[in-house]
C-alpha cells in the first residue's frame, strides 16, 4: 500500500542536506543552542516565532547536555515531517485509487481497489505489512549510526542528516548503488543558501504535512470534528493506531 506513497513522496518532499566529502562531514560539528532555535524559529515563521510553551529548549533529556537534547528534538522534528508528508501524499494517492498496475504479492494478490487510506491498510496482508517494517527498522537503526564519517545528531551532527550507505567490511555486505538523500547527486552543486533555503522549507512543510494527516484521520474517526473536510474524506470504524488487525501484543492477555 506504502509503496506508491513513498516513491512519490521521496520525489516531492523539499531536500536539504547534499553528501558533502567525508573529511568534511567528519570536522564539523553542529552544536545548537536556544538562540539558534530562535533565530531559526523566526526565519521559519516570522508571525509566530519562537513557541516553546514546555520550555524543551532548556531541557537535558536522559542526563544528556542542553545541545546534545536540542540535537534530539530538531532531529525528531524533521523526521517526523518528512514521515507525515509521505502519510500526507500517500492518503492522497490511495483515496484517488491510483496503485501499480501490477501485482502486490508473489502470489499474484493485486494492490488492493479500496480507496479509504485507513482501511486499505487493513486489507493488506499481514506478511506485506511485516515487509514494510523490516524496511522501516532497518532505516531506523541505519539513521542511528555514529561513525567517524558521521556524527549522530546528539553528538554535534547535523538533525535529519540521514548516513550514507556504504559497502565493505564496515557497511552493508553488498554494493549499494544509491543513497537514500540525493540518489543521482543533483544537488552536489548547490550553494549553501539554497540548501539553508530547502531545509526551512522542509521543516514548514513537515509541520503542515503532521497537521493534514491528523486532520484527515480526525474526520474519518469522528465526523464533524474537521468542518471543511466533511463530505470529502469517508468515514472509519477502526483503529488508526493499530499497524495491524491481529493485537500481537494483547494475545497473552486475551486482548
Amino acid at each position: 500500500m506504502k509503496t506508491a506513497a513513498a516513491i512519490i513522496s521521496l520525489a516531492a518532499s523539499a531536500t536539504a542536506f547534499a553528501p558533502a566529502s567525508k573529511p568534511a562531514r567528519a570536522s564539523v560539528a553542529v552544536q545548537e543552542t536556544k538562540a539558534d532555535l530562535e533565530a531559526m524559529a523566526k526565519k521559519l515563521n516570522p508571525i509566530v516565532g519562537f513557541y516553546d510553551p514546555l520550555n524543551l529548549a532548556e531541557a537535558e533529556f536522559w542526563g544528556a547536555s542542553n545541545e546534545a537534547t536540542i540535537g534530539f528534538l530538531r532531529h525528531s522534528e524533521i523526521k517526523h515531517g518528512r514521515i507525515a508528508m509521505f502519510a500526507f501524499v500517500g492518503y492522497i494517492v490511495h483515496a484517488n485509487g491510483i496503485k501499480f498496475p501490477w501485482a502486490m504479492q508473489m502470489d499474484g494478490t493485486p494492490f488492493p481497489s479500496e480507496t479509504n487510506p485507513p482501511a486499505l491498510w487493513d486489507s493488506v496482508s499481514e506478511s506485506a505489512k511485516w515487509q514494510i517494517f523490516s524496511l522501516i527498522a532497518f532505516l531506523e537503526f541505519w539513521s542511528e549510526l555514529s561513525t567517524p564519517n558521521h556524527k549522530h545528531y546528539m553528538a554535534g551532527g547535523k538533525p535529519g542528516d540521514f548516513p550514507d550507505f556504504t559497502s565493505g567490511p564496515d557497511g552493508i555486505p553488498h554494493p549499494v548503488p544509491f543513497n537514500f538523500y540525493d540518489p543521482f547527486k543533483l544537488s552536489k552543486n548547490m550553494s549553501a543558501e539554497k540548501k539553508e533555503k530547502r531545509l526551512l522549507a522542509e521543516i514548514n512543510n513537515g509541520r503542515l504535512a503532521m497537521l493534514g494527516i491528523f486532520g484527515f484521520l480526525c474526520e474519518q474517526t469522528i465526523p464533524g470534528s474537521v468542518p471543511v473536510l466533511g463530505g470529502i474524506v469517508k468515514s472509519y470504524d477502526g483503529e488508526v493506531m493499530a499497524p495491524f488487525t491481529t493485537n500481537y501484543l494483547g494475545m497473552p492477555f486475551n486482548m
